[in-house]
């Protein structure tokens, strides 16, 4: 394979691309501008190097260099000013991840912007900042990263399943009971991708959520620590296939199977379901001594919180099971949903059964009159 190197042009019919070396992110990384027949520039594909909104975290790649992760930053800065931010204005930004992603602290939801937008938008484009707060603003506040990207990095090394096998043996149509006994004697854990609607109002008792519409990638490596771990799935039909390949983007490719027929074989052949307790955000306008936990990224919390609802971000799950008192009920709340299902189903699953969903999560609560509260909390 051929290596590229910084400035090297290639040619594709009448366009070329040229590569930008860009360090910081890591000592490798690297653009690549896209210039028309005419030789304009007129799209870069950033890769990691810079986001909608943000750029790339200079703490992942420092172990076994003789560098921090402020000399990395510092890198990062010197990139963007002289490789990216002379480029035009009308030059469109493609980055290689979005919102969501552990590879950036702010992303936004958006695919794609000009270059010019987020000179303007972009904290990391400002034009008065210096290096020395460029540095301070990236390296604060940069949560751990997950848990599987550190056995991405091995995988990438030392290889990896191809694909088609890791399919042939993830879309494996499972019965109820072969299903129900992979779950039992191997230690699958059951993980289900349908809409948190969908289980909230039922689903095998002891399963996982985690939606294949939401941050599915992300929080599977977030949560589910062990990349090795034997997976059966519960999916909507036709969707087996994408669920898979999505687990194994993240290197999860010990997938077993799925459950054929989909939670309606596993109603007709007689087996127990279980569901998630909710109430609307008006709830929580009616009840006094309610204990509310907000289960959203701690710079969420920061932003805006109820007065005296419980941050448990759910990316520290695993260390949060103590907080729980039997006695009584818990309220949980995310932004929107998503993420306050997947808390709850992984709490259930570890025998934790009175965390009650706030349905709309604090997108609705935001909608009462509960802004300012007097809400009892969980000890933290």
């Amino acid at each position: 394979m051929h290596e590229a190197h910084d400035g090297e042009i290639f040619s594709i019919g009448a366009i070329t691309i040229e590569v930008l070396h860009t360090p910081g992110h890591t000592l490798e990384s690297s653009c690549y501008l896209l210039r028309d027949e005419n030789g304009k520039a007129h799209a870069l594909f950033s890769g990691d190097t810079l986001f909608i909104g943000d750029v790339g975290r200079p703490d992942l790649a420092q172990k076994g260099l003789d560098m921090t992760t402020e000399d990395l930053a510092g890198m990062l800065y010197d990139s963007l000013r002289s490789k990216i931010m002379p480029l035009s204005d009308d030059v469109l930004v493609y980055p290689a991840h979005g919102a969501g992603s552990a590879c950036g602290k702010n992303m936004s939801k958006e695919t794609w912007d000009t270059l010019g937008n987020q000179k303007v938008t972009n904290y990391a484009l400002a034009q008065d900042l210096t290096k020395e707060n460029f540095i301070k603003e990236l390296t604060t506040g940069i949560q751990a990263p997950p848990s599987y990207f550190g056995a991405n990095v091995k995988m990438n090394k030392t290889g990896y399943d191809p694909l088609e096998t890791v399919l042939s043996r993830g879309t494996i149509a499972l019965d109820v009971e072969s299903f129900e006994a992979i779950a039992n004697h191997e230690g699958a854990l059951v993980l289900d991708t349908r809409h948190q609607s969908k289980f909230i109002e039922e689903h095998i008792p002891n399963s996982i959520f985690i939606g294949i519409d939401g941050g599915f990638a992300p929080w599977v490596g977030a949560l589910i620590t062990d990349i090795e771990q034997p997976i059966i799935i519960v999916a909507d039909a036709g969707r087996e296939e994408e669920v898979i390949t999505r687990l194994s983007r993240v290197g999860y490719d010990n997938t077993l199977g799925y459950l054929n027929g989909g939670i309606e074989a596993w109603k007709a052949a007689g087996k127990e379901t279980d569901r998630i307790d909710q109430v609307p955000a008006t709830y929580l306008e009616e009840h006094e001594n309610l204990s509310i936990v907000d289960v959203r990224k701690p710079g969420e919390y920061e932003a805006e919180h109820l007065e005296i609802a419980a941050p448990l971000p759910l990316d520290f799950i695993n260390e949060q099971e103590a907080k729980f008192d039997s006695n009584k009920n818990y309220y949980i709340h995310c932004a929107g949903g998503y993420r306050s299902v997947i808390y709850i189903s992984i709490m259930k699953s570890r025998g934790v059964h009175n965390l009650v969903d706030i349905a709309g999560g604090y997108k609705y609560i935001k909608e009462t009159s509960l802004k300012r509260s007097n809400f009892v909390c969980p000890n933290s």
